[in-house]
């Protein structure tokens, strides 16, 4: 075999081409050689001759090894020249480019030492992994648009040698899904976490009695992606075809620390088990696991006890522990003693011993709730329906009855002031789902195949966990991450032969850098390097 070469409208294309001995003829002896064409497979253009990179609409960019007829990955620090027609002239990149909102991650990344975290990926190219880092949080388009944003930022200036086309970016999300990336980066990142926790707003101890503790849930990621992580699901009444997304959250700060994901039609309650089991392999010291009612259930609860981790849970209304605890204690609890204020509401808490677990033989304590403002909402939608549905007497009276209700299990004592703040720090879990939905690009998911969705899942950890960062310190001067971003999009910078020159920020923009404690440059020479400038 050989490879073609063939000019056309000033670029070079290749095609493969077998080598066939021809008919041993008097015809063919005549003409010289006993040697034809065959079979022949289209290249493409051919993108760089000497390392053998060809392109095609179908492969897109890949390398090709004659000796072996096998078709590669490019390498992922190799730079595409820039390829154009000669009918259609470059496209002009902005005179003003945006400047803040990248400029304050890449500096938020490296005043925090988050960077030794993101090199500890140890990917070829590290600009395009900090460009597409960047890409994630300042941008809500999917991955194809990535190319496009480059062009209107700084982050062009700033990362040089990222690679952002569609392509490029499954490459860099395939290597990222696989679990020798993974792990190295969370060896580093729960190191970072470790150093860094005196820098971290902490919430203070709901009790004395807990420490460390672990948040963790679960979230459904809406897929029509076909692979066998997909399935169908229901969950909390809705029926989607979805992955499971895992996530743990440290308690005292709101930081994410571990994720995981199991196929959609997994139940919550089999993964507690493997989850904590994780956890153990990273060295994760679990104080307190806080877990909501799809988490407990008897053999959970007898794991958490056999690793001697305290837990605290509310249970689903259709457990044992929560009916027999509603039929034994419901009555008076409405006293004095037992009332609990909490977050502007009003609560009753009755404090009682149970026993749980798979055989019912484990000692902990049952927290009997009583919410009189969703009970109060609850019975007027009852009474409303009672006539439609003709409800009996006795039937209005006990749904009536055990409306407003809801039982919180504990393996350590509580008092019931303390058992509603540890248990409702819960909020924090669902707010890094909401980031990490609605700001870090996990969703939609555009990606194809296992490898790019666990990479893809892995960059969006780090978005998320880079926005924890910038949110806590944007919190004392009551900024939003997602105001900061927006306002900062619009502070541009001039672009020179040898300068950057930014243009003048306004006073929310003024505000935004001061809420950070970044320093706003007035220019900066483009003969040094950008990222270090900080350093």
């Amino acid at each position: 075999m050989y490879i073609e070469y063939m000019e056309k409208n000033g670029r070079c294309y290749a095609t493969v081409t077998e080598s066939v001995r021809m008919p041993d003829d008097d015809n063919v002896k005549r003409k010289g050689s006993p040697v034809g064409k065959g079979k022949t497979t289209y290249l493409g253009l051919v993108i760089d001759k000497e390392q053998n990179i060809y392109k095609s609409r179908k492969l897109g960019m890949f390398t090709y090894d004659l000796e072996t007829d096998t078709y590669g990955p490019v390498p992922a620090d190799f730079i595409a020249p820039v390829q154009t027609k000669r009918t259609k002239p470059p496209r002009r990149r902005p005179a003003s480019p945006a400047f803040g909102d990248v400029f304050i991650c890449d500096e938020i990344i490296k005043k925090s030492g988050y960077n030794k975290v993101i090199d500890a990926i140890c990917y070829p190219n590290p600009d395009t992994i900090y460009a597409l880092l960047a890409y994630y949080i300042v941008s809500k388009e999917s991955n194809c648009h990535a190319e496009d944003w480059i062009d209107t930022s700084y982050a062009q200036y700033l990362y040089p040698k990222a690679q952002l086309a569609s392509q490029r970016i499954s490459e860099t999300l395939c290597t990222l899904g696989s679990e020798d990336t993974k792990q190295a980066f969370f060896k580093e990142y729960l190191r970072f976490l470790k150093e860094n926790e005196k820098n971290f707003d902490k919430t203070p101890p709901a009790s004395t009695m807990v420490k460390d503790c672990i948040l963790i849930d679960s979230t459904g990621l809406s897929s029509a992606i076909k692979f066998p992580l997909t399935a169908i699901c229901k969950h909390n009444g809705v029926i989607n075809e979805e992955v499971r997304l895992i996530y743990v959250v440290q308690q005292s700060t709101g930081m994410p620390l571990f994720f995981r994901y199991v196929a959609g039609n997994v139940i919550d309650a089999s993964t507690i088990v493997r989850t904590v089991a994780e956890l153990k392999a990273y060295g994760i010291e679990t104080g307190c696991a806080i877990l909501d009612a799809g988490y407990y259930t008897g053999p959970n609860a007898d794991v958490l006890y056999e690793e001697k981790i305290p837990f605290v849970s509310r249970v689903r209304e259709n457990m044992k522990v929560f009916k027999e605890t509603l039929a034994n204690y419901s009555a008076g609890i409405e006293a004095r003693e037992n009332m609990v204020r909490f977050n502007g509401r009003v609560l009753y808490v009755k404090c009682v011993s149970v026993k749980i677990g798979s055989k019912s033989d484990r000692d902990a304590y049952a927290y009997l709730c009583l919410d009189i403002n969703t009970r109060g909402h609850a019975n007027k939608d009852t009474s409303l329906r009672a006539n439609e549905q003709k409800m009996s007497d006795d039937e209005l009276f006990d749904e009536l009855h055990s409306q407003g209700f809801f039982v919180i299990i504990s393996s350590i004592n509580l008092t019931p002031a303390e058992v509603l703040p540890l248990y409702y720090q819960r909020d924090r879990i669902e707010k890094i789902f909401e980031l990490s939905k609605q700001n870090a690009s996990l969703l939609p998911l555009n990606v194809q195949t296992e490898e790019t969705f666990r990479g893809h899942l892995l960059m969006t950890f780090m978005a998320t966990a880079l926005f924890q960062i910038m949110s806590q310190k944007l919190n004392k001067a009551k900024i939003s991450v997602d105001s900061a971003l927006s306002t900062l999009s619009n502070h541009r910078v001039d672009v020179y032969d040898e300068w950057f020159v930014t243009q003048e920020p306004v006073k929310h923009m003024n505000e935004v850098y001061t809420a950070l404690k970044i320093k706003c440059p007035i220019n900066i020479p483009r003969d040094v390097d950008i990222k270090n400038l900080g350093n």
